[in-house]
């Protein structure tokens, strides 16, 4: 079955899915000369199904692999509008960004969303698969996970883990099958602690912590450090955080700095204009050249 989800006017559909490297780590997969998104989803007690996402500029265009009833339509609706942030209201940010040059394009190119997993216990798993390794065993790390452990859908693929799923599982098979090293303890942990209901990382959505506290939440998450909690930050909606890795610092040599090497003082200070948007206006600069040319917002 096929539905069509209005999207905002500013919207970019190829600008969001490629927004950072979710789509490319299961249960996303991305075809980038075709623009489509394919994600299975959880529906609970009932079979997962995996959906495909295209776009016009004005709809996402949902594709199911089997008729859905209302209940199971809903959700599909609303786990999309989640992972493409349907309803984050960007204004603010554009009007932030738009005066200045250099920066005009993220508003004419509806820049900014940052493509996010249905769940806020997926992200924090992802975050701390990506912390201190490369970014091919973070795949090897996320698809062991999805491939063990994940609900089959009806064509085969699988959804990510649940929480309930990963805590029955002993610490060894981290280490033995999903190759997280060091992470292993720290994946049975949260899992544990979250299926157990002693900690609800969903809530960190909507929570109306100084962003400060909620960094200090995130981080009594073992594995989750300063990088993995300033990056979570940003698909819960708040951008405080620059987020500086080895990849960003590199890139700014190169975009900010004419190839020379600057301090982490320097890059906060080049984006401190930008205020509470400063991390979302530093993650746009750094990935502008990820789409060529003016044709981001066209399907």
């Amino acid at each position: 079955m096929e539905l069509k989800i209005l999207t905002p006017r500013n919207f970019s559909f190829q600008r969001t899915i490629i927004s950072h490297g979710w789509c490319e780590l299961l249960p996303f997969e991305i075809e980038r000369d075709r623009w489509r998104l394919t994600r299975v989803i959880d529906l609970g007690k009932k079979p997962p199904v995996t959906i495909i996402m295209t776009a016009t500029k004005r709809f996402v265009r949902v594709t199911t692999t089997r008729r859905l009833g209302k209940a199971d339509t809903r959700e599909v609706v609303r786990a999309t509008g989640h992972i493409l942030r349907l309803d984050d209201d960007m204004e603010h940010f554009y009007r932030a960004t738009s005066a200045d040059p250099g920066f005009e394009w993220i508003a004419r190119q509806g820049a900014g969303r940052m493509l996010r997993s249905p769940t806020v216990f997926e992200d924090l798993v992802k975050m701390i698969c990506t912390t201190n390794c490369s970014w091919a065993l973070t795949e090897k790390m996320v698809t062991g996970l999805v491939r063990n452990l994940g609900r089959e859908s009806d064509d085969g693929r699988r959804t990510f883990p649940t929480a309930e799923a990963m805590a029955l599982m002993p610490v060894k098979f981290y280490v033995n099958e999903v190759r997280a090293g060091y992470r292993a303890p720290y994946l049975k942990e949260l899992a544990d602690r979250v299926a157990s209901k002693e900690l609800d990382v969903g809530e960190w959505l909507t929570s109306a912590l100084p962003t400060a506290d909620l960094v200090k939440q995130i981080k009594s998450v073992k594995g989750a450090g300063d990088y993995a909690a300033e990056n979570l930050l940003k698909l819960l909606g708040r951008y405080d955080g620059l987020a500086l890795d080895s990849w960003t610092r590199a890139k700014f040599f190169q975009v900010r700095n004419n190839g020379r090497k600057a301090s982490d003082k320097k890059i906060a200070r080049f984006y401190s204009r930008f205020k509470e948007w400063r991390g979302l206006a530093l993650w746009c600069d750094m990935t502008r050249d990820w789409i060529e040319g003016e044709n981001a917002n066209t399907p």
